[in-house]
Formats: structure tokens, C-alpha cells, sequence
């Protein structure tokens, strides 16, 4: 069927969309819609058999809704209505929540319903829940919606008249930063931490911090630290501690607040956000090993369970910062020292890895001297997982990863993916060539070929995907609660079965053949001879493609990789790297 998915922006949900319609046999094509965008002329060009809207912020218009199927995917349960229905569900600690599909209407989200599902709500936040529980209801829903719409069939519901025999939500008006706001003087931490996660990727929470605005982007919990309410307490790599009515809060980001006529401001790690401006405080750092039970906030942790090792990593966002490699690595260079067999490297959910820190890069005195630093700092840190021959590394990834993050994954022994993660093992887009040892790693894993197609298309993988071409060794089916556990135990059996050891010799004897043949240096050294003229040449697309996506601009169009032709080459992809 031919498939228009219309977005605000190619986030991931819609690339998640896009993924799974096209791995089900479904043409399917996109076009990106801001307020200037001439659905009526646009939507007709790609004859649609069903328009999917899985993220928008406008209203479908009537001349397209009257003459095209439309399915709008709602982020909230039967009768939710509202742009900001997920920031509600942390910011009310509801329980519960769901995802509706419904058909375009002169209402929004008043449609008749196509499909629902409902979701978890942990204690997670708003993106990171988006992402992941809510991703997999709106997934479940959609495709149950369109399986409903190919069958010819099935008739859509009237809203009212599902809401008398299920349990509903109701219209909610945006959720304003007066809502949002914080009183440091009365408000514990736990009201704090649903306050900062509702709002934890966009739009933060506007608050006054040493005399000025900022935007508050994330926050967890400290155990033991306390002081005045308000005041900073401490800093933690990057993060800062500020004092709540009855403990503490770790914020690991600002954003300073727009200036009328300037570009949009963008999220930093607090303290380089505040940059002079902070006072004198303890760095107060947290044992990589914390004890049982810890609560308090570290973005590195490791644990062993028997022969296996586990280094668990969250940075904001997926990115990674030079400071992030650098502290990843050290931990890497810890865990090798470990008495295990087995190292798995990875979240326990969200976001693996995206690569290099955009926003960091940005705002450096000297962008090119930092990108340049930071493409070195996680070359060595795939090199420190390359050149790992006394114990077999995994790459767990509970959520996504992409660029110089899914090359990270790559260079373990096998990649084990939930299966809702979507892949994006491409540089293109940001004007890159790309490091990583990709020119090693990919070929390595799915052909010269398929590399060159994935690389030159720039288009999302999903996990069966991925698994069907040879990036992913092992698809584990779960709720992103339960991708830890499964993971360790996972672990755990491998690294106790009896062919260990042998793989292990044999891992170590591939990679001294392979050096060899060509030493990774040799890799190295091409891939950054081309990524040094991109990063300090001014001239080159990556300095205005870099600014345009950390200041969020929005795009002069739909990128021409995401239109139909497009989307029919990465079927062909899949079958040739299949064959």
C-alpha cells in the first residue's frame, strides 16, 4: 500500500514508523509539514492510498482530509485531547497512559478512533517514555489501524461512543510554564523530579537560577546531599545539585532563554551553561560501582554479576560529549581489568548512543577544534572495544543509536537490540563522511555493498532489519523496563557456556589476521583525514548543517532521501543484503 507519512519533524517515532510500514511490504514516503506547507498541493502528488500523521503539530486541512484517508497518531488514551497529553501523564504521575489513532476531522483529535493501546507510565522522563512505552502503544496502535484500513472491512468508532464502556481521558490545555513552575522553598524532591521530567527535552522548566532565567532540562534525585532550597550544592560531570524542601536534585542541563530576533538557544551541561557565572562548589563525584539500593544520579555505572560485567551509560540525548568518551572509556579501561569473560556495554534504556555532542561542538570558542577533539576521543573509545581480545563484549542497546553511536555498537562482538530500536548507521545527513572505524566495522558485517547503500540512502533501520542485513546479532522482544534483566541474564548464560573460551581464542585470532591485512591505524587515519578537512575547512555543508539542527531550524523543505523513490531503494536494500 502507499503509505504518506506527513511530520513536523523526522523524530523518532516517524522514523520508527517509517521503519516498520516499510518492512512490511508498505511504499512508503515522507513529507515534513510546518505552517507554510501546502498540504492540499503536496499530499495529492504522492497519490496516497492512507496519509499517517504518527507526529504533527498542525491541522490536517479539509481540502486533504476530505479527499485522503488521514490517521492522526494521538500520544494520549481514548478521549485525550491536547498538544501536550505525555507532558501531562509525568507531570500528573499518572500510572497509566495510552496512544489513540484516529481519522482526521475539522476537530482535533476528535476523530472517529481506528485503534488504541495502552502503556506503563515509570517513573521515567517525558522523552524517555515518548521514546519507549509510548512509541510501543503508538506502534501496536498504528499497525492494527492500518491492518484494519487495508482490510476494507472496518469502520472507525465515534468517540463518544467507545468512551461509555472504556475508562477515558478528557481535552487538557497546553501544559505552560506557570504550571511548570517550581517553588524551591516548599516543593519536595519527589514533586521537583515529575516537575523537571515533564519537561525534561522540551521546553524545560523556566525557573530563576544565581539571578537569572533559564530553562531546566532534566532531573533525578540525590540520597544524601542537603541544603538551603534553591541554593547549588555541588557538580557532578557537568550536572549541577540544587536543594529542594527536603533533599536534593541533580540538573544535568540549561538553556538559556531566547533573545527576540536571535536564533532558538539550545540545552548544555549546566555547568558549562553557566559557565563564570557558577559559584565555588565541591565536585562531588559518584563511585562507579555505587552500592545497592543508590539513588543518587551518575550517568556511568558498573556492576558484575559472576563472569559477566556490566557498564551501563546515559548521556542526555544519546550524545557524547568529548568529556563523555573520555570518562566512558576510563570506566572501559576499569572493566578490563575485571576477572569476567563477558563485558556488556549499554543502557539500560533509551538511547544508546548518537555519536559526537552537537550542542557542545556549537558552542565551543573553537567548534572545529572541538569537533576535532570529540571525533578522537570516541575513536579511541571504539578502539579500546575493537582491540578487546581476553573476553567477549556485547553491545546491548535498549534504544536507539545512530552515526558514530551505532558504529560504537558495532564494534563489539554482537549486538543484541529490543526490537523496537531503530538504527541509523549513516553520517550523511551532517554533512560528515563519518570515523568510528565504520570503514572497518560495517563492510565487515553486511558487505561493501549493503554499507555503500546504507551510507548513501541515510534512511532508519529497524532492529529485524538490521538483524536481516547483519548489524544485529540478537532482537530481544520486552517492555523497555525489562530490557536490563533480560540482557543480564542473557549475559550471564553466555558467559558461563562452555564454547566461551573458545570464541574468545578465536576472536583474538580474527583480529590479528585482520590487522595484518590492514591495521586499524590505517582505518583511523583515512577516516579523519577526511573528517579533519570537513571539520576545518568553514566553507564545508557540516558547519551550517550542524548549526541548523542544534538551534532546531526548521527545514526549507522534505529532504529528497525521504521521498518515495527513496523509500522503494531500502526494500532493495534489505533483499540484496539478504540474498
Amino acid at each position: 500500500m502507499r503509505i504518506l507519512l506527513i511530520a513536523g519533524a523526522f523524530n523518532s517515532l516517524t522514523q520508527r514508523a517509517y521503519a516498520e510500514l516499510t518492512d512490511r511490504g508498505h511504499r512508503v514516503a515522507v513529507e515534513l509539514v510546518t505552517r507554510g506547507t501546502p498540504l492540499a498541493e503536496v499530499v495529492p502528488r504522492h497519490a496516497p492510498e492512507l496519509v499517517v500523521a504518527p507526529m504533527l503539530k498542525t491541522a490536517i486541512p479539509r481540502e486533504v482530509w476530505s479527499a485522503h484517508p488521514c490517521l492522526i497518531v494521538h500520544p494520549g488514551p481514548l478521549g485525550d485531547r491536547g498538544p501536550s497529553s505525555v507532558d501531562w501523564a509525568v507531570h500528573l504521575g499518572a500510572e497509566q497512559w495510552g496512544v489513540t489513532v484516529l481519522q482526521a476531522n475539522d476537530e482535533m483529535d476528535a476523530g472517529d478512533v481506528w485503534a488504541t493501546a495502552n502503556c506503563p507510565v515509570p517513573g521515567v522522563g517525558k522523552s524517555d517514555l515518548y521514546r519507549n512505552e509510548i512509541a510501543d502503544a503508538a506502534m501496536a496502535a498504528l499497525l492494527t489501524a492500518v491492518d484494519r484500513f487495508a482490510s476494507g472491512g472496518h469502520r472507525p468508532q465515534p468517540q463518544h461512543a467507545l468512551a461509555a464502556e472504556r475508562v477515558v481521558g478528557r481535552p487538557r490545555p497546553p501544559l505552560r510554564q506557570d504550571t511548570r513552575r517550581i517553588d524551591w522553598s516548599t516543593d519536595p524532591t519527589a514533586t521537583v523530579v515529575r516537575t523537571l521530567r515533564a519537561a525534561d527535552s522540551q521546553p524545560g522548566v523556566r525557573d530563576e537560577l544565581l539571578g537569572e532565567t533559564w530553562f531546566l532540562h532534566g532531573g533525578h534525585p540525590e540520597d544524601t546531599l542537603t541544603g538551603r532550597p534553591g541554593d547549588l550544592l555541588a557538580t557532578r560531570h557537568g550536572a549541577v545539585c540544587r536543594a529542594t524542601a527536603d533533599g536534593a536534585v541533580w540538573i544535568p542541563e540549561l538553556r538559556p532563554p531566547r533573545t527576540p530576533g536571535e536564533p532558538a538557544t539550545f540545552k548544555l551541561p549546566a555547568t558549562m551553561a553557566l559557565g563564570d557565572r557558577l559559584p565555588p562548589l565541591p565536585e562531588v563525584p559518584a563511585p562507579l560501582e555505587p552500592a545497592q539500593g543508590t539513588r543518587t544520579w551518575t550517568d556511568i555505572r558498573y556492576h558484575e554479576d559472576g563472569p559477566a560485567g556490566f557498564l551501563r551509560f546515559s548521556f542526555p540525548g544519546g550524545a557524547m560529549s568529548t568529556d563523555h568518551c573520555r570518562r566512558l572509556l576510563a570506566a572501559y579501561e576499569y572493566a578490563r581489568t575485571r576477572p569476567t569473560s563477558l563485558l556488556v556495554l549499554g543502557g539500560r534504556r533509551d538511547f544508546f548512543s548518537n555519536g559526537i555532542h552537537l550542542n557542545v561542538i556549537e558552542a565551543a570558542a573553537d567548534p572545529a577544534a572541538e569537533s576535532w577533539a570529540n571525533i578522537n576521543a570516541i575513536d579511541d573509545l571504539v578502539h579500546a572495544v575493537l582491540t578487546t581480545t581476553d573476553r567477549l563484549v556485547v553491545a546491548a542497546l535498549g534504544g536507539n543509536a545512530a552515526a558514530g553511536g551505532a558504529m560504537l555498537a558495532l564494534a563489539a562482538d554482537e549486538v543484541w537490540c529490543r526490537s523496537a530500536v531503530v538504527l541509523n548507521p549513516h553520517y550523511r545527513l551532517m554533512g560528515l563522511y563519518g570515523s568510528e572505524y565504520w570503514t572497518y566495522t560495517l563492510p565487515g558485517r553486511v558487505g561493501v555493498e549493503t554499507a555503500d547503500r546504507l551510507m548513501a540512502r541515510a534512511l532508519p533501520v529497524s532492529a529485524a532489519t538490521g538483524q536481516r542485513l547483519g548489524l544485529v546479532d540478537r532482537i530481544i522482544d520486552c517492555a523497555p523496563e525489562d530490557f536490563a534483566d533480560r540482557t543480564a541474564g542473557l549475559a550471564r548464560r553466555l558467559a558461563a557456556a562452555p564454547a566461551g573460551q573458545a570464541r574468545i581464542a578465536a576472536k583474538k585470532a580474527d583480529r590479528e589476521r585482520d590487522e595484518v591485512r590492514r591495521p586499524l591505524a590505517a582505518y583511523r587515519d583515512d577516516e579523519l583525514a577526511r573528517m579533519r578537512r570537513t571539520f576545518f575547512d568553514p566553507e564545508e555543508p557540516y558547519h551550517a548543517l550542524r548549526r541548523a539542527f542544534v538551534h532546531k531550524e526548521a527545514p526549507a523543505g522534505t529532504p529528497a532521501h525521504l521521498n518515495a523513490v527513496a523509500a522503494g531503494t531500502l526494500a532493495e536494500t534489505v533483499r540484496q543484503g539478504t540474498r
